[in-house]
């Protein structure tokens, strides 16, 4: 089935979004299951009544806009999750002062895992404070990003 581009359906449904202080992270097609899904953030973080409250905000909204060109689609509303990568530089913005683990292509003096503080990010370099050094990290060489996942 075809679809409009990704990039107008979430230019559209971004109108909606900020009026109620949602960030729209992601939007992603399946093609398998005719699935479109857009995960979102908020400051406070997405719970099932986010999720839900925002589904039905932009439901009959995106059935006027008509993504799919008339064919049938399956709409979901989901937080990325926790340990979903960072991608955009909000991403990285938002996340200045907490703790992450870093994932990097090759090793950096030693190793490929870093877990530290994000204490900076210009756009093209992460710098992380791990165990009291300060690490700067170029963007291109990070497999991976996200807030470290800690358990009490």
């Amino acid at each position: 089935m075809q679809i409009k581009p990704i990039e107008d359906i979430r230019a559209f449904l971004e109108n909606i979004a900020q009026p109620m202080g949602i960030e729209i992270v992601e939007v992603e097609y399946d093609k398998r299951t005719d699935t479109l899904t857009v995960f979102i953030e908020t400051e406070q973080g997405v719970d099932l009544d986010t999720c839900e409250k925002f589904h039905n905000a932009i439901f009959e909204p995106i059935d006027e806009f008509d993504p799919s060109y008339g064919q049938p689609y399956t709409l979901n509303v989901s937080s990325p999750g926790l340990d979903r990568p960072f991608k955009t530089d909000r991403d990285f913005e938002r996340n200045i002062g907490k703790e992450v683990e870093v994932k990097l292509f090759a090793p950096l003096m030693g190793k490929k895992f870093i877990e530290g503080t994000l204490i900076a990010y210009d756009g093209n370099t992460v710098t992380v404070n791990a165990g009291g050094k300060e690490i700067k990290i170029s963007k291109n060489k990070i497999a991976k990003i996200n807030k470290a996942i800690k358990f009490d």
